[in-house]
């Protein structure tokens, strides 16, 4: 089955768990890499990577010595993920909420970028704000968390947290999407805005 149908039958399983119905165009995929700034970022974490889009994306813009860290929940989207080949690559089947732990258990410090495509729509404000900490508790001073959604919930989440952020719209996806963004700042409190 390709990624495309797998997708929309997850979809269909599952739609507070995935916030689309068909993965990332990839047109979505470029902006988040470039917001991400992926191709100088020495470690990333990518929350939610569905059937693999801005997964590949990342790894195809990243430098040779790149680890990403790709944390799902869903055990049939992981089992996608975990046919890349790439050595780059660590899939942990998993919780957003436990990204410091899981972090731990790999060995890995404070990424350079998170990126983001679980819903924070469909999710209790409680969770949210769990992943929200998380995400900020692990990222290093400068490093940025990319949420890509079509709801802009994600942004009253990150508000008391990380500041306010950057918000782009991509169009040339179905739905459209925005892309936010917000950057740690130097002294790891709060983050300005930025991409």
């Amino acid at each position: 089955m390709n990624g495309s149908a797998f997708f929309f039958q997850e979809f269909l399983k599952h739609p507070l768990q995935i916030g689309s119905i068909i993965p990332s165009s990839r047109y979505l995929e470029q902006r988040v890499v470039e917001t991400a700034g992926v191709e100088s970022a020495k470690f990333i974490v990518e929350l939610g990577p569905g059937v693999g889009g801005i997964t590949k994306a990342v790894l195809a813009a990243a430098r040779p010595d790149l680890k990403l860290l790709s944390i799902e929940i869903n055990p049939n989207f992981h089992a996608f993920i975990n046919k890349i080949r790439d050595d780059r690559l660590i899939a942990h089947l998993g919780d957003a909420r436990e990204l410091g732990k899981i972090m731990e258990c790999y060995g890995l410090e404070a990424p350079d970028a998170v990126i983001s495509g679980i819903p924070f729509s469909t999710m209790s404000e409680e969770c949210g704000s769990e992943i929200i900490d998380a995400i900020f508790n692990a990222l290093k001073s400068g490093g940025r968390f990319v949420a890509y959604q079509l709801s802009s919930r994600v942004i009253s989440l990150c508000k008391p947290v990380m500041g306010e952020g950057e918000v782009v719209f991509e169009p040339f996806n179905i739905p459209p999407m925005r892309v936010c963004c917000w950057k740690k700042n130097g002294n790891g409190t709060r983050p300005e805005p930025g991409r």
